[in-house]
This record gives C-alpha cells, sequence and structure tokens, in this order.
C-alpha cells in the first residue's frame, strides 16, 4: 500500500505527500490515522500514520542502533557534511516546502519562502559549522592529568509545536546532530506534512538509518511516550506552559531524562514618549501579528507612554487597517488562518471575554470571511492589569494597549506576568533603553525592533516561560554532557 497521495494546493501547485512515519529510514505505516486540515477552508487535506506507543518504541530501537553504531563512529567531520547536505536539499526544495508549509499552517506563502524554509536551512548549516568544534579542555591540577570530554547523550526527542514547524524542527535537529546525538522528533498533529517531506531529503543527504526519525502523533499518546520513554536520554518540548509541565513530570517519573522547554509567554512592547512613532507602530504591528499571532513571544501587551498615547493608537489604527488578509497562497497576502477550529474558538472566547469584563474593542474582533479560521487583527483599549485578555497567553491575532507614566511603572507593568520570554522597548535614549532592558525579566529583550530571530543567538524564556536556551553555541550544552577523566602522574594514595 502507498503512502504518497497527490495533491494540489488552492492555486494550482501539484504536490505529491509523503503519509507515514519515518523510522529507520523507511515510511512505515503507524497504529492509527489522523486527519489533517487546511485551515482555508476547513477540508481535510489528507490522512496521515499516526504513532501508538508501540512505534515510539520501534523508533527509539532505531535510534539506539544508529547512535551505537555507524553514528558515533563517523568522525564530526563527516557528521557535518551530512547537515550541510540536508540544508542544501531544503534550500533546493524551499518553493515545494514552503507550498507544503502554507496548506497546512495556512501562514503566507511569502513568510514561508522566506523566513521558514530558509530559516531551517541556515540554522543547520550553522550548526554543521559547530561540529568539529566541541571539545573539552585539560585543568590543570597538581600530580594528576585532568581533562573533560564533552560527549552526546544518545537519543533525543523533540517535540515540535504547530505555528513554526519547519524552523522549529531546524533549531531541534541542528544542535542535536552536531553534537553526535541521534534523534526521534514529533511533529503536531495540526501540521505534520513538512516535517515528513524534510525526512525525504534526510534519506537523500545520506544519514545512516536511525539518525534521525520522524513520526506524528497525538501527544497524549506519542508525546507521552517519549517523554516517559526509560531510553530516551533527553527531550526538547516547544508549546504551551500547561503541556511543559506534564513533560516534566513524565521525565521525572520515567528516568530523570534531561528537559528543554520553550513555552508560552505574554510579552510587553514598551513604547516611550521619546521613540520613533511611526516605526514603533511598524514593529508593534510586527510584534503581534507577524504569524497571525501565533508566535510564543508575539508582543501581545503595548504599554505606551500617555504623552504619544493617542498618537500611537491613531496611528496603529490606521497601519493595522491595511493588513492584507485572505488566500495565504498569494504573495501580498500578510495574515492568513489560524491553525484549527480549536485555535479559532479559543481566541473568540478571549476577544469575548474582554468584551464582557469592560475592556474597549477598539477595531477587528470578529471573524473574517465566510470559512476558513480567519480572525480580524483585534485592538483591545481600556484594559485593567487583572483582566484575563492581559493575564494570559491568547496566541491570536489580539493585542491590548495601555498606558504608563513613568518608567518605573512601566517596568513594573512588564514584569507583572508569570511570562518571562520576550520584551521590547523603544526609546531614542541608549541609556534609557539599556537600563530597562536589564530590569525587565525575560530571555529576550529587543531595543527598537521585534521579533527579530536569529540562528545564532540564544533563544528561551525565564520563569514560567521556559528552561534552557535554543539556537547559538547556548543550545550545544542542551545536546552534551561532560565526563572528567583523571590520570594519576604521581599521587600517593594515602
Amino acid at each position: 500500500m502507498s503512502l504518497i497521495v497527490e495533491t494540489s494546493t488552492p492555486n494550482g501547485y501539484d504536490l505529491k505527500l509523503q503519509t507515514g512515519l519515518f523510522i529507520n529510514n523507511e515510511f512505515v505505516k503507524g497504529g492509527s490515522t489522523l486527519e489533517t486540515i487546511n485551515p482555508s477552508n476547513g477540508k481535510v487535506i489528507t490522512s496521515v500514520q499516526a504513532a501508538e506507543k508501540e512505534d515510539v518504541e520501534k523508533a527509539v530501537v532505531a535510534a539506539e542502533k544508529a547512535f551505537e553504531g555507524p553514528w558515533s563512529k563517523m568522525s564530526s567531520g563527516d557528521r557535518a557534511k551530512l547537515i550541510y547536505k540536508l540544508a542544501e536539499l531544503i534550500d533546493r526544495d524551499n518553493e515545494e516546502l514552503s507550498q507544503i508549509e502554507t496548506l497546512d499552517n495556512g501562514k503566507g506563502i511569502t513568510f514561508s519562502r522566506n523566513f521558514d524554509a530558509k530559516q531551517i536551512a541556515i540554522t543547520l548549516r550553522y550548526y554543521a559549522g559547530w561540529a568539529d568544534k566541541i571539545h573539552g579542555k585539560v585543568i590543570d591540577t597538581d600530580g594528576a592529568l585532568s581533562y573533560t570530554r564533552h560527549e552526546p547523550i544518545g537519543v533525543c526527542a523533540a517535540i515540535i509545536p504547530w505555528n513554526f514547524p519547519l524552523m522549529m524542527l531546524g533549531w531541534k535537529l541542528g544542535p542535536a546532530l552536531c553534537t553526535g546525538n541521534t534523534v526521534i522528533v514529533k511533529s503536531s498533529e495540526l501540521t505534520p506534512l513538512s516535517a515528513i517531506k524534510v525526512a525525504q531529503l534526510v534519506v537523500e543527504a545520506g544519514f545512516p538509518p536511525g539518525v534521525v526519525n520522524i513520526i506524528t502523533g497525538f501527544g497524549p499518546i506519542a508525546g507521552d511516550a517519549l517523554a516517559r520513554h526509560p531510553r530516551i536520554a533527553k527531550v526538547a518540548f516547544t508549546g504551551s506552559t500547561a503541556v511543559g509541565r506534564k513533560i516534566m513530570a513524565a521525565a521525572a517519573d520515567s528516568n530523570l531524562k534531561k528537559v528543554t522547554l520553550e513555552l508560552g509567554g505574554k510579552s510587553p512592547n514598551i513604547i516611550f514618549d521619546d521613540a520613533d512613532i511611526d516605526q514603533a507602530v511598524r514593529w508593534a504591528h510586527k510584534g503581534i501579528f507577524f504569524n497571525h499571532g501565533q508566535c510564543c513571544c508575539a508582543g501581545s501587551r503595548v504599554l505606551v507612554q500617555s504623552s504619544v498615547y493617542d498618537e500611537f493608537l491613531s496611528k496603529f489604527k490606521e497601519y493595522t487597517s491595511k493588513t492584507k488578509l485572505g488566500n495565504p497562497h498569494e504573495d501580498d497576502t500578510y495574515q492568513g488562518p489560524q491553525v484549527s477550529q480549536t485555535q479559532f474558538d479559543r481566541i473568540m472566547g478571549y476577544i469575548e471575554a474582554g468584551k464582557k469584563q469592560g475592556a474597549t474593542c477598539f477595531m477587528g474582533g470578529k471573524r473574517w470571511g465566510t470559512e476558513g479560521y480567519f480572525i480580524e487583527p483585534t485592538v483591545f483599549t481600556d484594559v485593567k492589569d487583572d483582566m484575563t485578555i492581559v493575564q494570559e497567553e491568547i496566541f491570536g491575532p489580539v493585542v491590548v494597549v495601555s498606558k504608563f507614566d513613568t518608567m518605573e511603572e512601566a517596568v513594573k507593568m512588564a514584569n507583572d506576568t508569570d511570562y518571562g520570554l520576550a520584551a521590547a522597548v523603544f526609546t531614542r535614549d541608549s541609556a534609557r533603553s539599556v537600563e530597562v532592558a536589564n530590569r525587565i525579566k525575560a530571555g529576550t529583550v529587543w531595543v527598537n525592533c521585534y521579533n527579530e530571530l536569529d540562528y545564532n543567538t540564544p533563544f528561551g524564556g525565564f520563569r514560567q516561560s521556559g528552561i534552557g536556551r535554543e539556537n547559538g553555541e547556548y543550545a550545544l550544552d542542551n545536546y552534551i554532557q561532560v565526563k572528567t577523566v583523571k590520570i594519576n602522574v604521581s599521587r600517593e594514595a594515602y
């Protein structure tokens, strides 16, 4: 039975979609199937194979065999060549990957081409360059030669989200592979198709069987099996804080595996009265409406100094009203649909809660169009700090705009959250930008910009926004274990 299905995008791009579980360099059937939906119209794209606990076990066995066999015996330079080759193939197939990503996720095709599909290749190249630069050091100790080794952990699991399927795949594969680990990736059940396409390229690149395994499945089944598996040494998860807690508990209940978590946020964007307001408006728009608001670091709380509040709000409304919603396969579309009916309903629920609690829906707040999961860009004003829409992560195109008078007040408001993933400061005063950035409790603080993520700078959260860092050299620590070796030279036992 063939696991390949043929389909086309609404704009006529023909696709041959692999739908199997990728285990040991083969595409196989799973214990069940699940449907993946086109969020632009709510119709089924195809069914894909879904992993059950038994399928996870098969993936673990394959990854163990590869780790103990060809992958650990391969030189770091040769591992790097394979990672470089995978990045090259991803660039070659940029258009196909972008069309798949937009069909399955709903993000604008321009963003899929120029951001998501590009970023996975860039990230893999960066980490390929690290493969032969990972080493320990010699430590001066009396009477003994002491040195450290940075060794791979073994079989690593990665559970990636639906908002950036390709980019998150790169963030997980890159550091895990360059440090010599083998990997089992579970893609989101909502957006499995682009990861499966990358799996085809893994084979073409020449990776030994079992080094990379990519499965699709439901979180409570396949995700839980990965988090609890006693022979998986590390799990990396990107998603909600609620699920992150479950991952930690499962890791603790099983084998105390190493855990890294990149979780939710309710990020503040502070705009002072000396900022370039026109630029602040553009960046604030990107901060919240990029990827339809489906960003863990979205600038969903905009704090504006009172003296420029009205000016900012007027210009922000004018700029936001020009946002192009619609068919995500058209090049000029900025905002496509939310990813699913569940997410659509959740976001609309938050919008209704904001209205009922007394906030002013300054613009938007309604469904857009007659099919699919589209929501108008929505701006709330007249909000209070204890309102649900101010405190909870909405994960959609909804922003609250508040006033502040002093820097002290702005910092206090910014830190009034359980999260700490990101923040931004807009000001022409460099001293103030440094002071505020230092005082905000967040893993990333942007100054006079927003949502600027780079493969070589660390990303991760404070407080309930996560544990550990992704990207850059910092991410390597998540995938190595340090061994100390001491060789006696002149020491006596007693």
